[in-house]
Order: C-alpha cells, then sequence, then structure tokens
C-alpha cells in the first residue's frame, strides 16, 4: 500500500483553525455553541419519533437513530471535551465558553434529551405498538406459558455463551468493552453474611439477538422482549445456592476517536488495525445504566470504571435503543411503514448502449435518491468492462460491505486495465471497513493509495480515461455523496457526469496529487481544500457584499450539512449587513445566528428532517446578475477547508443549471412541513405559514416528481 504523501504548509492566508480568537462576551453574542446546536439537530430528530405524522414503525426507526446520533455525540464530541478538560487546556470554543463549561452544558442538554426518548418509547411507541398487535413485555409482565417459553430459551441460547466475571480480590474487574451490553448482578451467600453484597458482571456477546420474540409460532398478538430482561429474569441459574438482592443492565461508552501520527507511521493500514482494537479500552467517557440500581454497587461501578457520577446517565430501560432497528426489519408491516419508493431511471440514460455515448454529447445530473444511483454504478461497471477504457482512478471513503464498485474495480484490474483507489482509511467508524476493501482491492491488482498525510481523503471523484479516434478521453463523475449503492436510497445527494476537457483535466491533476507529489497545485475551475476552497468561498461571500452596497443584484443560497467555520460566519453577518439575502438550508451543527437585527437580520437559516438524510451540498450565489453555481463534498468547517481533500465544481450547463436554480433550491425553500427555522435563540420552530397557504413537503414533491419521470412518455401519434 502507498504512502500517503504530505503537504507542507496551508495556503497563504489561512489560519489552520478556521478562526481567530475573539472575547468571550462578544463570541457569545455572535456564535452558537457547537455542541448544544448538535443537540439541538439530534431534537429535530427525536420529534419524528414523536410525530403523528409518521408511520408508526418509521417513528421507532427514528428513535433509534437519536440513539446511534448520541453515541457518536459522546464517543468524539464529549470524549474530546473531556480530554481537553483533563489536559487543563484553555481553549475556547467559538462562543467563548471553556471545555469545563461546555461539558456542564451537554450533560445538562443530554439529560433532558434523553428522559425525552425514554417518554416517547414508554409513553408513546409502546402503547401504539400494543394496539397493533406488537406487544413488549417486561419480566414482571410474563405469563406462565411466556415464562416457560423464556427459561427454555434462556437454557438452550443464551446460558452456553454467558460467562460470570466474579468481583474481588483475586478476580480483577474486566475489560468492559465499548457499548456492549452488560448485567450487573449483586448476591448474596446465605452461609456467609459478612460477603453480602457480592458483584458479578455477566458480559453479553453480541452474537446474541436484543430483541427477542416470545413463541414465534403462537397465533394472536406478536410478543417480544429485550435479551437483558431475558437474562436478569434467568440469572438465578447461574448462581445455585445463592440470593440475587439485583440484576441490572449496564453499558459503557468509550473515547472512539483515532489517535494517529501518520508521519511515524511506516504501515497505516497496521497502524489503524492497532488503533481499532484499542479503542475498546478507550476511556471511558458515559455510563448508562438502568435505574433502580443500589447506591453502594453504582458507586463501586464507577470507580472501578474511573469515571466521574456525572457522566452517568440512569434510564428506565431498556438499554440502546438502537438496538429497535431490528425490530423495524423483522416486522413485515407495510402498512406501519413509509410507501416504498422506486427511484427514477433517467429518460437521458434509459435505453441508452452506453452511459459514455450520452456523456460525450451532454453533462448529466442526478438528484439522489429521486434519480436511481444504478447510472453511477454502470459508469464504473461499464469502464471496467469496455476494452477501450485503459485507466479508472477513485475515491473511496464509505462504501457498502458488498459494494458492486469495489467488486468492479477488482473486475478492472483483472481485466488488464489501471486501476488506482484511494480508500480513506480514516473513514470514522468505517476504518475496519476500509481496510477490508483496501486488502481486497490490492490482491486483485488495484493500486491501493491514501492521500496526503493528514488529510482525509473525503471528495467524491471518479475518472476513466477512455481510447477514442486515435486519442483518449477523460471521463469524470463527480458527487455530493459517498460511493454506498445502500445510502443513496437513503441520502440525497448530487451526482454530476461530465467530459468537459478544462474540468476533467483539473480532476485528473487532482488524482496526481493525491497520488503522486504536488505541494500547491493550481485549480481554475475546481474548488479544492487544502488548496483554494476557503480562500474562494470567501471570495465568493465577500463579492455579494461587495455587489449588494454597489445595488448589483445580490443572493446567497447554501446547502449544507454543517456549518462552523468562523471566518465564513464573519463574512456572512458582513454580506447580511450590506443588504445581501441569504438562505441557509443546514441539516445539523451551525454556529451562526440568523435574523438578529444589526448582525444577521438579511439570513434565514432552516433544516428539513424527513424521511430522507439531507446530505446534498449546493452553493449559489447570485453574482451581480451572473449565477455561479457550486456542488460537492465540502461542508462550512475549518476541517473541511483545511484538514480534508474536498471537491466543489460548477455546474455550467444550462439546462442543469436551471434543474437547480428553478426547482431543487426553490422546492426546499418553499418545505414548511418537514422544515423548521433557526430562531435567535438558538431553538428551531416551524416557519410562519400565511393563512389558507398548504402543507408542503420538499421530500414528497421530489418523489411525485420522480415518479412522474419514471414513467416513458409515450410517442407522439403521426
Amino acid at each position: 500500500m502507498t504512502r500517503g504523501k504530505k503537504i507542507s504548509k496551508l495556503p497563504a492566508g489561512t489560519a489552520r483553525n478556521g478562526f481567530t480568537p475573539r472575547a468571550a462576551n462578544d463570541a457569545r453574542r455572535a456564535y452558537a455553541n457547537r455542541e448544544q446546536s448538535w443537540l439541538a439537530f439530534n431534537r429535530r430528530v427525536l420529534e419524528q419519533a414523536q410525530s403523528a405524522a409518521n408511520p408508526l414503525l418509521e417513528r421507532v426507526k427514528f428513535l433509534a437513530i437519536v440513539s446511534s446520533n448520541l453515541d457518536e455525540f459522546f464517543e468524539i464530541r464529549v470524549a474530546g471535551l473531556m480530554q481537553q478538560v483533563e489536559s487543563s487546556s484553555g481553549e475556547l470554543s467559538l462562543d467563548g465558553l471553556t471545555p469545563r463549561e461546555q461539558l456542564k452544558q451537554v450533560h445538562r442538554a443530554a439529560n433532558i434529551l434523553v428522559n425525552e426518548q425514554y417518554r416517547c418509547w414508554h409513553e408513546q411507541l409502546v402503547p401504539l405498538l400494543a394496539h397493533e398487535g406488537l406487544v413488549f413485555r417486561t419480566g414482571a409482565q410474563l405469563d406462565p406459558g411466556e415464562r416457560a417459553w423464556i427459561e427454555d430459551y434462556f437454557q438452550k441460547q443464551v446460558l452456553p455463551v454467558l460467562t460470570p466475571l466474579a468481583i474481588d480480590q483475586s478476580h480483577p474487574f474486566p475489560q468492559i468493552g465499548n457499548k456492549t451490553l452488560n448485567v450487573l448482578v449483586s448476591l448474596d451467600n446465605p452461609d456467609t453474611p459478612e460477603h453480602e453484597k457480592m458483584m458479578v458482571i455477566l458480559p453479553v456477546p453480541r452474537i446474541l439477538p436484543r430483541i427477542v420474540q416470545i413463541s414465534p409460532a403462537q397465533e394472536g398478538p406478536q410478543r417480544f422482549i429485550f435479551l437483558s430482561e431475558i437474562v436478569k429474569l434467568c440469572a438465578l441459574s447461574l448462581f445455585p445456592g445463592y440470593k440475587i438482592n439485583g440484576a441490572h443492565a449496564f453499558r459503557l461508552t468509550r473515547n472512539s476517536d483515532l489517535y494517529i501520527d501518520e508521519e511515524e507511521s511506516e504501515n497505516l493500514l497496521k497502524k489503524i488495525e492497532e488503533e481499532l482494537r484499542n479503542l475498546r479500552r478507550g476511556a471511558a467517557v458515559r455510563l448508562e445504566v438502568e435505574a433502580g440500581v443500589d447506591e453502594p454497587m453504582f458507586t463501586t461501578l464507577c470507580g472501578y470504571l474511573g469515571l466521574s457520577l456525572e457522566y452517568a446517565f440512569r434510564l428506565q430501560g431498556p438499554l440502546n435503543l438502537l438496538r429497535l432497528m431490528s425490530l423495524y426489519e423483522m416486522i413485515e408491516r407495510p402498512d406501519l411503514k413509509y410507501p416504498p419508493f422506486t427511484p427514477a431511471e433517467s429518460p437521458l440514460l434509459r435505453g441508452a448502449g452506453s452511459i459514455f455515448d450520452v456523456m460525450r454529447e451532454r453533462d448529466l445530473l442526478l438528484h439522489h435518491p429521486y434519480d436511481s444511483f444504478n447510472p453511477v454504478v454502470d459508469f464504473v461497471e461499464q469502464a471496467a468492462r469496455d476494452p477501450e477504457v485503459f485507466a479508472i482512478k477513485q475515491t473511496l471513503y464509505r462504501t457498502s460491505g458488498d459494494s458492486p464498485i469495489v467488486r468492479a474495480l477488482m473486475d478492472a484490474s483483472m481485466n488488464g486495465k489501471q486501476v488506482t483507489a484511494l480508500v480513506e482509511l480514516k473513514a470514522r467508524f468505517d476504518e475496519a471497513n476500509n481496510i477490508h476493501w483496501a486488502r481486497q482491492l490490492e490482491e486483485a491488482g488495484v493500486h491501493v493509495v491514501y492521500g496526503l498525510v493528514g488529510h482525509k481523503t473525503h471528495c467524491k471523484c471518479s475518472l476513466v480515461v477512455r481510447r477514442e479516434g486515435g486519442g483518449l478521453r477523460r471521463y469524470v463523475h463527480l458527487g455530493t455523496g459517498n460511493y454506498n449503492p445502500k445510502t443513496a436510497r437513503l441520502y440525497t445527494d448530487i451526482s454530476f457526469f461530465t467530459t468537459r476537457e478544462y474540468l476533467t483535466a483539473e480532476v485528473a491533476q487532482l488524482f496526481n496529487t493525491l497520488t503522486g507529489f504536488g505541494r500547491s497545485p493550481e485549480f481554475k475551475h475546481l474548488l479544492v481544500a487544502p488548496f483554494n476552497l476557503h480562500v474562494r468561498i470567501q471570495d465568493l461571500i465577500v463579492n455579494e457584499a461587495a455587489n449588494a452596497a454597489a445595488g448589483k443584484p445580490a443572493r446567497i443560497i447554501a446547502k449544507m450539512n454543517k456549518l462552523v467555520d468562523q471566518t465564513t460566519i464573519d463574512n456572512l453577518y458582513a454580506a447580511s449587513k450590506a443588504g445581501v439575502q441569504t438562505d441557509l438550508i443546514v441539516r445539523a451543527t451551525c454556529c451562526l445566528f440568523a435574523g438578529v437585527k444589526g448582525l444577521s437580520e438579511n439570513i434565514r437559516l432552516r433544516n428539513i428532517v424527513g424521511r430522507f438524510l439531507e446530505h446534498a451540498r449546493i452553493f449559489y450565489f447570485e453574482n451581480g446578475g451572473q449565477p455561479l453555481i457550486f456542488c460537492g463534498s465540502a461542508d462550512w468547517m475549518p476541517r473541511n477547508f483545511f484538514r480534508r481533500v474536498e471537491l466543489l465544481f460548477p455546474i455550467e450547463d444550462p439546462e442543469l443549471r436551471k434543474r437547480i436554480i428553478d426547482e431543487i433550491l426553490p422546492t426546499e425553500l418553499r418545505d414548511n412541513e418537514d422544515a423548521q427555522e433557526l430562531r435567535p435563540d438558538s431553538t428551531y420552530a416551524p416557519p410562519a405559514r400565511p393563512a389558507g397557504e398548504p402543507s408542503f413537503s420538499a421530500q414528497r414533491y421530489f418523489m411525485a416528481a420522480a415518479r412522474l419521470r419514471a414513467v416513458p412518455q409515450a410517442e407522439p401519434v403521426v
């Protein structure tokens, strides 16, 4: 595997952290706290679980997503704050808070959010599921027949893989894996009162299903029980002669960020594998334990884990609601799920012999998941089979476990083509998966590299070089999302196909920079981080402010996942003061205050949380009446500007521009159902709706439009 290449310095005039220090009071008035903003977004996800407008099993799924999001938040963001506190770091947040101040705010807000999450489960979803014949039982609710079935299941399926771990002077406290299910058991020996309150831990193997259907062959309502309830109910059989005082499930979250000095690592792949093994021993950052555990046991457990009591959450069970995702998958009830949706095939590609034939004639733009992702897969698969294709170059950040694109790259290599794959080994939580595919690709003869030292390769690029008419022509796919056919059905993204020479030449230059040497490559048409992206974005915003001051047309519309960079926020504030009307569609974290008089009164900020995860990045600048449109992989964050390889590409074809300007962006700004606007107090609220204005969902509109495109148009009658 090829070593990455290092960029020695950032472009002149940029700051490595993306912002400059400010007085704390000024910062608190001008910027929202990043962690609180993220928690506000996750509350938006929880609202989807609480909303009766969504099908019941979709609400269960949203509740599971809330838990998944919180896990990552504690593993990365809270873990980072705790490290700063422990190292006595004096670094302030963008809004001027110390790490300790942020931690206090985070835990207060997270506690409230988690309590609402469990109220949603117990008070809303469990009764509604029961009404639909999907009944959840606790150990205390089982009738004799159910109890007998549970005990038989435990003896045959669970007991053989359980290993009790006693905690005493001769048995050290065990290593508790990250996010694993464990049951803490308190025992009494009736014969030796001096040894009362003995502690035993039952680690529950991940291989066991966390939700179990009781007597699945029996007619009537489907009954379910969580595995933790089964283990607690049947734990006595593991300790004959002892008395069980109590059994409570608990779960530990650990710091899951990778610590790797790439310059000191001779083999990045092996180093990351070592770090992945070390993650289970990362510092504890959160303890979740079922309510009811007695105080001495609780305090002792926290002491063994080295975790302050303030980082412990006592929950009304069950732990880890992410496991509810399996309920959605195991129940075949279409009436409780979103109606099925089939992405539309592009009319331009329908019946075409080759995607390359179509691309030679025009640029193509697809809006996923409303437009099918198949053309992206076809692009690589057809290149792998085409005898005229000489080379394929591909970035891979996240992809599915059975990726047809990875298979196509391996096939292409075995067909004698030169194939290069830039696999980002440090894609968070996909490291192990990407290591697996890196090895598979290497075994097939693919040249695997991993880009620039200190920079994640996050851009989405695929380059095909094909022999035509005695020369070579480049074909390029650029996108806003990962090359993952599974998430392409769940995430909204943009795909762009082109053969424009000035764009494909710069994409080729980018690949050469990533695989070879290129300290200061120049890009005139593409906006590429860490080279020119930050500077160009600031220039574009400042230009809008200058145009507004000069009485020229000025407007900004920007859609992204996160907005954190201080320089960008400051320039947006300046543009607002100059009169630039700005619409921001930011799905998650946003540190900008919108609608503040004298600061940002010309900025409107909203997010859309609905059936699909909003993931596309689209940027519109009025440019004095000659609009500029860019799409790509980059959010407006310091990490995207300075610590990742990112790419924004211009949309210049008139028809494609019209689709973005007249359809995609206005439709999202019109949404008054799935959209909420960020208020100056950092809370979200539904947009004001004039009397008589009907409810409108952008995602439903795009699905309806896709269904119309999917119907082949009848031939005109002659």
